[in-house]
């Protein structure tokens, strides 16, 4: 089991998945334009799991290496189906705002679930503060279109919610049941596999329609949506959960928010940097810094013990 910080290696992959993801965020915005959020969903996890099956076949690797793998698979993938289940129908009551802030408590609950149910990936000062951090640097990113707290936006905001803690109850879940079992292209085939379904069936009874059109720039949206992402930094990031602690891993995921801004707002749309978009790359960083730090040599409930 790996202990201790991250080197620059896998910095640099984390940060370059970051980046990859927080461009999704436009490309999901472009790509919804005409065809329905869930619909959208579905079809990138078929899409994505029919590229890794063509993959896995050519290099040789077993779909279902032993039956516990086969149902392990199945929760995960119906985890990573019900996370997205709650998104796009939260964003009918919710703000985007609200909602993106909302779903990055995510690194909270891995952080804790890895404390609860991972011998070897404990919850620390520095991972509390460094989590804290960033949490506060995505927080200010989004202030301003918070909004004020309204009984219309509880069930949007509830959902949000509720989709972070899936989120990180999926990577805890598969780091325990599933890293050992399997190797990386196996477990994102059961993820990709296993919500398809669940997704399509989930269009079906909430949205109306599902394609309206399908323009060059909504192919390249489902494109880099489906092949970039759900297939090609997926593998990348699965494998990274397999080597690494999963609380170190998540904390990067912070910075997904800040490069959707910066690569939405400034680069796509041409808008300017924004003070609060500054403030909150450099909070996420210290935040994350933080917690890769090295000296953690005690947890936090030893902490509470010795003050």
């Amino acid at each position: 089991m790996y202990q201790g910080q991250l080197q620059w290696r896998p910095v640099i992959v984390l940060c370059t998945l970051s980046l990859t993801w927080g461009a999704n965020m436009a490309f999901m915005k472009l790509g919804t334009i005409q065809i329905t959020p869930l619909f959208m969903a579905g079809l990138r996890s078929l899409i994505a799991a029919i590229c890794l099956y063509v993959w896995m076949k050519v290099k040789g690797v077993k779909l279902f290496p032993s039956r516990a793998a086969l149902y392990h698979g199945i929760v995960i993938g119906l985890l990573f189906g019900l996370e997205f289940g709650c998104i796009y129908p939260g964003l009918e009551y919710t703000t985007a705002s609200r909602a993106v802030v909302l779903l990055y408590t995510a690194p909270f609950f891995v952080a804790i679930g890895a404390h609860l149910f991972l011998a070897n990936d404990r919850l620390t000062v520095w991972k509390m503060a460094g989590l804290i951090v960033a949490f506060i640097g995505v927080l200010t990113l989004f202030m301003g279109g918070m909004g004020a707290w309204s009984m219309e936006k509880l069930p949007g905001d509830a959902l949000a919610l509720l989709a972070g803690a899936l989120w990180g109850a999926t990577t805890v879940y598969m780091k325990k049941y599933l890293t050992e079992r399997t190797n990386a292209p196996q477990t994102l085939f059961y993820q990709l596999a296993f919500s398809a379904p669940l997704l399509f069936i989930l269009s079906f009874l909430l949205e109306d329609h599902y394609i309206i059109g399908f323009s060059p720039l909504t192919a390249f949206a489902v494109f880099f949506q489906s092949v970039i992402v759900a297939f090609i930094s997926y593998l990348v990031w699965f494998q990274l959960i397999h080597k690494y602690p999963v609380s170190l891993l998540h904390a990067f995921s912070n910075f997904t928010p800040v490069f959707g801004v910066l690569l939405s707002g400034v680069i796509i749309l041409g808008e300017y940097i924004s003070v609060s978009l500054i403030v909150a790359l450099v909070l996420v960083t210290m935040g994350t810094a933080l917690i890769n730090h090295r000296p953690q040599p005690k947890t936090v409930a030893q902490a509470f013990r010795r003050s």
